[in-house]
């Protein structure tokens, strides 16, 4: 009988989509709704571009390093709980064999059973540690590239969504008018990149993409009718 090759298809690039999501979907939404407010004050889409633009490149910025933040704050975590495990293994092993075993016993498995797995593991500290990150404590090594990447994707990714409610202004002279059409474009940019977030995290694509664009929505129309009320 001939054998069918099995293939893995796991999706991997959960890190990148994430950023990319945590990017975009403030691009599209808070530049929207700060041209939709500016269009419900002022008549001169010159002020509002300049303005979006403004505000593009402080959101990116702030993006970027918040998330290169907190990647790097996810590392030096990762770190030292490392070294403390380290030194757990050295000055208290027979605690964090009988954790081993715990471990073990959480998948089914008897205490006779594992024995031989503890004791192997506690031969190999480097071995041991790592099964202590990943299974004890839920940790997985960071790639060490990981802050810079992640600041350059959600920069990038808020500058690109940034971009689409804002060009109708770039090319209109008309504030009412491009408000229309910065919404159009928005609501149907927000609803293809909620469809396609769907997609790839595998929930719903078309109530991911319902949801994102009515939330941009929502934040636009808070905007532009504060700015009404104030004006």
């Amino acid at each position: 009988m001939r054998r069918i090759k099995h293939v893995e298809q796991h999706f991997t690039a959960s890190n990148f989509v994430r950023d990319v999501v945590i990017g975009m979907s403030d691009g599209l939404t808070v530049p929207f709704a700060l041209a939709a407010g500016l269009s419900g004050a002022v008549s001169n889409t010159r002020l509002i571009v300049i303005g979006g633009l403004a505000e593009i490149a402080a959101g990116s910025i702030a993006m970027g390093l918040g998330g290169y933040l907190a990647a790097r704050g996810d590392a030096e975590h990762y770190e030292q709980e490392r070294a403390r495990e380290y030194r757990e293994i050295k000055e208290i092993p027979e605690e964090e064999m009988a954790e081993v075993s715990r471990v073990f016993q959480n998948y089914g498995l008897a205490a006779t059973e594992s024995t031989p797995v503890v004791e192997a593991l506690s031969r190999r500290p480097d071995a041991w540690v790592d099964f202590m990150m990943r299974f004890e404590l839920g940790l997985e090594a960071p790639d060490p590239r990981r802050a810079v990447t992640s600041a350059a994707t959600i920069a990038g990714a808020y500058v690109l969504g940034g971009l689409i409610p804002l060009s109708p202004y770039v090319v209109l002279a008309s504030a009412t008018r491009g408000l229309m059409f910065s919404a159009v474009v928005t609501l149907l940019a927000l609803g293809i990149f909620g469809f396609l977030k769907g997609r790839f995290t595998g929930a719903s694509p078309l109530r991911s993409a319902t949801q994102t664009a009515v939330i941009g929505g929502i934040a636009a129309s808070a905007a532009f009718l504060l700015a009404k009320l104030i004006g």
